[in-house]
Formats: structure tokens, C-alpha cells, sequence
């Protein structure tokens, strides 16, 4: 078999687990057009057409389901035995690409960097931080940071630090002047200031949650900001009500700068997960990854 042969089954295999071009290009690192060239140039070696194409998904000919049928098995188990030869050496080496939300990337990822490429020389992490909500696997990334509660099903996910809660807080001086709300309904009479997640048209709502059930309100206000530090800035200097994880915000409210407010309606959730698809063989680069943040996650809790 010819390298580019290889290459191109791989490529058929993965447009069949991914069910599009677009995803499986993504994941492959190449454009969809240059992957629809290269199984046409496939199909037109084998005789055969192996796949239906529509607008929106692909699927299988009678010619590619018995294809794949034989060629899937055999060439998990290539890719066994090279990877199995490749954790043969000392060093783990490859390029890691990790999607992570700033908050995440800032308190995961930055403080660890040195100790990382201390150990794994040869280990590229390619970092993208970035607050977008992403399909890690369509936007071609090997691993992702997530909160607990916006998890996939169909994903693997490692805890990296503790359960989270969010809190209202405010300048003394705008408490002095507008008051504290009582109920979180009480802040649609307040200044607020809102947040939206980048990628969003839309503004965050604020959740609390009362009787064991969660619900959400929709503040309105003289700021919107697309990065959260902004909104404590703001708070701090009286402008309105802002609502962040406390652990950001306990510092100031330590100091005196800040008041907590609601905070009998802001319980804990579950905290950040790395999180990657689910696969038979896992490459060393990012297993190496993976466990890594898994130590630095425990020693956090």
C-alpha cells in the first residue's frame, strides 16, 4: 500500500465516524475541499463510489460499507503498534492542541506552563484561550476546559479543581446609595452589569437557585462587557451590581471593597474538567497532557 493510500483510508474512515466533511476536515487539519479531492481520487483508484454526499451529511455506499468493515479493525491496530513503538522512547513528543476559557487557561494552564516544558521538552502545547463555547472535535482541538454542567455526553472528563459558586457583589458605596436586594428579583430594580460570552449574541443571565431548583434572571444595567475583569473594575467603582465566580471576587470583599450579595441563593456547582473525545488509542502527546493537568488538578483539592 502507498502512503497517500493510507492516508486517504484514514481520511474515509474518519468522514464516516464524523458523519461530515466539515468535521472530519477540521479534525485532520486540512481544508474540506482538498478531503473531498483526495476521496474522489480515492474512489476513482478503487472503481467504486464509497460515499453519498448531501448538503449536510455523508453516508455509506454498499462498496464503502464493505470497506470499511475490513479496513477499520486493521488499521486500529496499525495505529496501535505505532503508537505502542512511539511510548517506547523516553520523551513524549507531538503537538497538543487545547481549547480553554480564559478564567480556566489562567488558573490551569498559566501557573503550570514551566513545570510542563520542563518535563516534556518535546511536548508543542498549541493554546487557544478563547471564552467561545467550541465543538472541540469540529474546530480540529485534541483536548478542551470546560464547567461540569456544559459537558457532552460524549466525552471524557477529568475534574481539575474544586466545585465553584458564583456571587453578586458591590461597591459599599453603591450600597450605601441604591440599597442590598433582598431576592434576586430584587436586582431588576438594580444597576447591573452584564456580561456576554464571546460568541454569543446574547447576554449571560445570572442564576441562583431557591428550594433545590435553579432559575435565572435577566438584569439590565449601564454596562455590558465581554470580559468579566472589566466587570469587577466596574464594580469597584460604584457603577452597578457585577456577578462573578467568588473566588475571583473574595479578595475585594476581604479588603472591604466589595459586599456579596444573594449569597443565600448562590450554591456551588461542579468546577472545571479537562475534557477530550471518547477514542480506542489516545496519543502519547496528549495522554502526557492529560495526566499532567490530573496531577496539577489534585494537588489544587
Amino acid at each position: 500500500m502507498r502512503g497517500s493510500e493510507f492516508a486517504d483510508l484514514r481520511a474515509f474512515i474518519t468522514i464516516v465516524e464524523l458523519g461530515t466533511f466539515a468535521r472530519a476536515a477540521a479534525q485532520l487539519r486540512i481544508s474540506p475541499s482538498t478531503l473531498s479531492q483526495r476521496i474522489r481520487e480515492l474512489e476513482e483508484r478503487f472503481g467504486v463510489q464509497l460515499l453519498n454526499r448531501t448538503t449536510r451529511r455523508v453516508s455509506l455506499t454498499d462498496a464503502g460499507t464493505r470497506l470499511i468493515e475490513r479496513i477499520r479493525p486493521a488499521m486500529a491496530e496499525m495505529e496501535a503498534a505505532v503508537e505502542d513503538l512511539g511510548n517506547l522512547g523516553d520523551t513524549p513528543r507531538g503537538t497538543v492542541r487545547l481549547h480553554a476559557p480564559r478564567l480556566a487557561a489562567t488558573t490551569f494552564i498559566e501557573p503550570a506552563l514551566g513545570r510542563f516544558h520542563q518535563a516534556y521538552p518535546e511536548i508543542t502545547l498549541d493554546l487557544a484561550v478563547d471564552d467561545t463555547v467550541i465543538n472541540i472535535v469540529e474546530a480540529g482541538f485534541d483536548v478542551g476546559i470546560r464547567l461540569g454542567e456544559l459537558l457532552e455526553n460524549d466525552m471524557i472528563a477529568v475534574p481539575l479543581g474544586p466545585d465553584l459558586r458564583q456571587i453578586a457583589v458591590a461597591s459599599p458605596e453603591y450600597v450605601a446609595r441604591h440599597g442590598c436586594p433582598e431576592t434576586p428579583a430584587d436586582l431588576l430594580q438594580h444597576r447591573c452589569i452584564n456580561w456576554r460570552q464571546p460568541g454569543s449574541s446574547g447576554i449571560y443571565n445570572w442564576d441562583f437557585q431557591r428550594n433545590g431548583q435553579w432559575f435565572v434572571v435577566a438584569v439590565n444595567g449601564p454596562l455590558v462587557v465581554s470580559d468579566r475583569a472589566f466587570a469587577i473594575s466596574a464594580a469597584l467603582q460604584g457603577v452597578g451590581i457585577a456577578y462573578w465566580a467568588e473566588h475571583r471576587v473574595r479578595p475585594f470583599i476581604e479588603e472591604g471593597r466589595l459586599v456579596p450579595l444573594l449569597e443565600d441563593y448562590s450554591p456551588s456547582f461542579p468546577g472545571w474538567h479537562l475534557y477530550y473525545p471518547r477514542q480506542r488509542h489516545i496519543p502519547p502527546a496528549v495522554r502526557t497532557l492529560v495526566d499532567f493537568l490530573r496531577r496539577e488538578g489534585r494537588e489544587r483539592r
